[in-house]
């Protein structure tokens, strides 16, 4: 969608260009740069989406405690023989 602010702006900025009148390029150019700015910004809001992290995939609190408690006592643990060779 954002696709078509680009080539309104595009469009915009021809006309401006080729037209003879100078009151009706100065709109034309300051709809062009008003349509390529939300273009940008419709770009990097979709781009933000993408990367956004899945929030069903997040530890809750409690998960985490119970992690932490198994790394203590994996830490506290009296070490264990070495592997035989």
């Amino acid at each position: 969608m954002h696709w078509l602010f680009l080539l309104m702006a595009i469009g915009c900025l021809f006309m401006a260009v080729r037209t003879t009148s100078m009151p009706l390029m100065v709109v034309l150019m300051l709809v062009s740069l008003c349509l390529f700015v939300v273009w940008i910004i419709g770009r990097h809001a979709r781009r933000l989406g993408e990367t956004r992290r899945d929030e069903s995939l997040m530890i809750d609190p409690a998960e985490l405690r119970r992690l932490r408690e198994i790394a203590e006592a994996r830490r506290n643990a009296p070490p264990s023989e070495p592997p035989a060779p």
